[in-house]
């Protein structure tokens, strides 16, 4: 008696001892067609894990292969609501700012065809690289987890990931309760004009000037700044196949662009010695990061370029205002894609979409800031939904709810709290 005793105390010990799975870890393991593991959560998350999604390469196929899609998830309560941000690049763990605001799961989902989301070699093709395809995958992702979660869904994306949950929204618009796209534009063509014509706009005059006066000054010091571009470039270890000079006068080229898309305004910031080709060229690449034109970034960056020119538009870049300035390039988006690949604009597809948000996308909040030149093409409301769009006047790509006043947050949280059925931790911002 006295041995078994022991060994059922024992036992009893040991299972105490012993970390047991959650419910959501037991659940993962029972699922086919995931590979996960466990990683770090963040402070609100009660656990966390890095998830590897088989989808089809071809969801009108699936038959012809798949690949794994890499999602994190972050988990606080089943009978929480769940954030899904669908990324429009490489996956990442930290929460959006909505998890935070209704105490949600999270879970981050990287685009097909970026970082380790990608077929192998022997199934890859360029044709299933649209949005189409991509809304299949959050749309198999979605229905995936609602066997585990049973509240309300929010999509949200940064970028081109808000544009990735507009079109996913676009295709399975029943999938979620609510969509919050940040800074999310619908572009009309491969080079949208409207981008530029925004930056006329923007701040005041003075301020766009000594934007201007700035691209012209690294362009009269050309032959000094070039210098420091080439000594970066070593450190770095980056090429150039387009050539030094042609790559020095595209960063002049963008960046008004990059300046005005993530600057607050404040053109006290832009050097007014121009005399110093070592402090032109450190704010040019701070502002243009001359990388952006590298042949790693150009490649690295190739999945958003097809993307770019075939469905979803981007910009060019307007040399006139620099004649006799500008000797090596053309300012056209070609840069960027310098392949053998053949591409075709889908001119008609972003009409569609256009068409949908202002017809029958509801439940929908839009965040834009006033600076941001890709809040030149952004969403057009015409009050034929219940959706709404914020605009931060003076805000950058950066703008986030956290950035808008008292009054104006509580207009997106009563949104949200009236479409979900829950409340905001309003303390978050304060």
């Amino acid at each position: 008696m006295a041995k078994r005793f022991l060994f059922v105390f024992m036992m009893i010990i040991t299972c105490s001892v012993l970390p047991q799975n959650s419910e959501l870890e037991n659940w993962l393991a029972e699922q086919n067609g995931i590979e996960f593991k466990k990683i770090e959560a963040d402070s609100i998350f009660s656990e966390a894990f890095e998830i590897e999604f088989s989808q089809p390469i071809d969801h009108g196929n699936p038959s012809y292969g798949s690949y794994a899609q890499k999602l994190y998830v972050a988990h606080t309560d089943k009978n929480n609501p769940v954030v899904i941000e669908t990324e429009g690049y490489w996956g990442r763990k930290k929460p959006s700012e909505l998890s935070y605001l209704l105490n949600a799961n999270y879970i981050n989902v990287e685009h097909r065809y970026f970082g380790s989301s990608t077929p192998d070699s022997a199934k890859f093709e360029w044709k299933f690289l649209n949005i189409e395809q991509s809304a299949n995958d959050h749309h198999r992702i979605i229905n995936f987890f609602k066997e585990f979660y049973n509240n309300k869904w929010i999509s949200t994306g940064i970028s081109k990931g808000g544009q990735t949950s507009i079109y996913h929204k676009y295709y399975f618009p029943g999938d979620v309760d609510v969509s919050v796209p940040y800074v999310a534009p619908i572009n009309f063509a491969r080079a949208d004009k409207r981008l530029w014509a925004h930056l006329e706009t923007v701040a005041d005059e003075e301020c766009r000037q000594k934007v201007f006066d700035f691209q012209k000054a690294v362009l009269l010091n050309r032959d000094s700044v070039i210098i420091y571009f080439k000594k970066y470039a070593e450190e770095k270890n980056l090429t150039f196949a387009m050539g030094f000079e042609a790559a020095l006068e595209y960063s002049v080229l963008e960046y008004s662009f990059a300046y005005w898309q993530w600057g607050n305004g404040d053109c006290s910031l832009i050097p007014g010695d121009t005399n110093h080709a070592k402090i032109i060229f450190d704010h040019l690449n701070d502002v243009s990061n001359i990388a952006f034109f590298s042949d790693r970034d150009i490649k690295n960056y190739k999945p958003f370029y097809y993307q770019a020119f075939t469905e979803i538009g981007f910009y060019d870049y307007d040399i006139t205002p620099f004649s006799g300035l500008i000797k090596y390039v053309d300012g056209k988006n070609d840069v960027f894609f310098q392949d053998t690949l053949s591409v075709n604009y889908n001119y008609n597809l972003m009409k569609s979409v256009d068409l949908f948000v202002k017809n029958d996308a509801n439940n929908m909040i839009y965040i834009y800031g006033g600076y941001d030149p890709w809040g030149a093409p952004a969403v057009d409301l015409t009050g034929r939904t219940n959706s709404l769009k914020m605009i931060l006047p003076d805000g950058s790509h950066a703008t986030r709810i956290k950035d808008f006043n008292e009054d104006e947050r509580e207009l997106i949280y009563s949104k949200l709290e009236k479409w979900l059925g829950i409340t905001v931790n309003r303390s978050l911002f304060k």
